[in-house]
C-alpha cells in the first residue's frame, strides 16, 4: 500500500502509462480551471465553457480508494465496467509493505485502463510517528494463523479516508467509494462509522459528499465471484513482501490464499515460501 513523481498531469482522458500526479499550488490551480500568473489564458467565453465541462465532468466522477489489495482492484474494475468515471487515490504512509504494493497497483491500473479512468493522485500521509513501534513499521508482522484482529492498524480507515475525501470535495466530486466487505469485522468499516464521517464532512465548509460501500453487504465469496474475469494475479495483498514477491508466511497471505480457494479459482500469485 511510493514514488517520487513529478511528471505533471496529463491530457485528460490520456490514462496509459499512470504517471502519479501530486498536488502542488501550481497544478491544483490548473486542475481548478484558474490561470497563471504569466500565461495567457482562454477567452472569458471559452475559459467558461471549458469550466462547465470540467465541472460537468467532475460530478459525474466517483473517487476510489485504491490499495492495489484484491478487494479494490475488484471494485475499481467493476465501477468501469458499469461505466463510471473513476479517480483512483493511493494514500502513501510509508509503511513497510508499500512500495511493493504500489508498483504492484500501477500495473494492475495499467492492465484495466480506459478512457473513463484518471490520472492516479497520490496523497502523502507519513505515519512514522503515529505509528512508531508498530509491527507495521518494524517488520514484526502477524503470521499465517492469526487472528484478523491482529491485523488491525488503529485509526486506519479514518486516516485513510480524510484526504481523499476533501480533494473530492475541493474539487466537485461528489462520491468517494471504499472497498470494504460487509464480513469486515472491525467498528471502522461499518455504516455507523462511515455515516458519521461522511456527517463530519458535511461541517468542513465544502460541498456534500456521499461515502459509498459497494460491497458493503457482500462477504469475501460474493466479491471474488465478481472478480473472476479480472487480471487479480496483479493485486497485492501481502504485509511483508520479499522484494516484489508475496511472502506467503503472513496474515495478508493466507486470506488471500483462501479468498481464491473458496471460489475455486487457480490463485496466480507467486509466493516467496
Amino acid at each position: 500500500m511510493k514514488y517520487n513523481s513529478s511528471a505533471a498531469a496529463k491530457t485528460a482522458g490520456k490514462t496509459a502509462d499512470f504517471v502519479p500526479w501530486r498536488a502542488t499550488a501550481r497544478s491544483a490551480r490548473i486542475r481548478g480551471g484558474g490561470s497563471l500568473a504569466g500565461v495567457a489564458g482562454p477567452s472569458n467565453g471559452v475559459s467558461s465553457r471549458i469550466s462547465r465541462k470540467m465541472a460537468s465532468r467532475a460530478e459525474s466522477t466517483i473517487g476510489v480508494l485504491v490499495s492495489g489489495g484484491l478487494d479494490s482492484a475488484i471494485l475499481i474494475s467493476r465501477l468501469l465496467e458499469q461505466g463510471e468515471q473513476v479517480q483512483p487515490f493511493y494514500v502513501e504512509s510509508h509503511l513497510r509493505w508499500q512500495a511493493t504494493e504500489f508498483a504492484a497497483l500501477r500495473e494492475y491500473l495499467k492492465a484495466v485502463a480506459r478512457p473513463e479512468l484518471a490520472e492516479l493522485v497520490i496523497l502523502e500521509l507519513p505515519l512514522q510517528d503515529l505509528y512508531r513501534g508498530h509491527w507495521s513499521l518494524t517488520g514484526d508482522v502477524p503470521g499465517v494463523a492469526t487472528a484478523d484482529d491482529a491485523v488491525y492498524l488503529p485509526g486506519r480507515n479514518l486516516l485513510l479516508a480524510i484526504k481523499p475525501a476533501l480533494w473530492c470535495q475541493m474539487h466537485g466530486i461528489g462520491r468517494l467509494a471504499v472497498g470494504v466487505l460487509g464480513s469486515n469485522p472491525f467498528d471502522d468499516a461499518g455504516e455507523a462509522f462511515f455515516t458519521a464521517l461522511e456527517n463530519t464532512l458535511s461541517r468542513l465548509g465544502q460541498p456534500a459528499l456521499k461515502l459509498v460501500r459497494p460491497f458493503g453487504g457482500m462477504r469475501k465469496r460474493e466479491v471474488m465471484e465478481i472478480g473472476r474475469k479480472y487480471p487479480l494475479g496483479l493485486s497485492f495483498s501481502c504485509i511483508s513482501p520479499v522484494g516484489r514477491l508475496h511472502c506467503g508466511q503472513c496474515n495478508k497471505c493466507a486470506e488471500r490464499q483462501a479468498a481464491f480457494k473458496m471460489v475455486g479459482m487457480d490463485d496466480p500469485t507467486v509466493y516467496a515460501k
